[in-house]
């Protein structure tokens, strides 16, 4: 079992999976600094000094006691860190799909391989039908 198991974990696809499940989430990271530190930014101004990851959605506000103390806190959805997420998977996604399609491209179409030559009964028997063909 523990040779099966080798002969599993050495095999090249299993280890070029890894690379990539590895490469991918450092290509996720990238795009997210990207989205949240240069993308984000640069769109606040044109929409009018929106700064979308700070966008939040308040369905309840905080409850204070007369101490100052927050006895339930605020129920809040940040509408802006799922724009940013969105926007980041529309990029990897995107991303994603110009790779494919290059790597699609590169590869060389494989030529239809020749059929392979009729058995030579059937070799025979039209031999046989063209002799009668021009006996007739």
């Amino acid at each position: 079992m523990l040779k099966e198991f080798k002969e599993f974990a050495m095999k090249g696809n299993l280890i070029d999976m890894a690379v990539a499940f590895v490469m991918g989430g450092a290509f996720a990271t990238v795009v997210t600094a990207f989205i949240q530190g240069v993308f984000l930014p640069i769109l606040a101004p044109v929409m009018g000094g929106i700064d979308l990851s700070a966008l939040t959605y308040t369905i309840s506000p905080a409850v204070v006691d007369a101490a100052g103390e927050i006895t339930k806190p605020a129920a809040i959805v940040d509408v802006g860190a799922f724009l940013s997420a969105l926007i980041s998977f529309t990029i990897v996604a995107f991303v994603m799909f110009m790779l494919i399609t290059g790597m699609n491209a590169m590869k060389k179409k494989e030529e239809a391989a020749p059929p392979p030559p009729p058995p030579r009964q059937e070799v025979l028997l039209e031999e046989i039908r063209n002799l009668l063909a021009k006996q007739s």
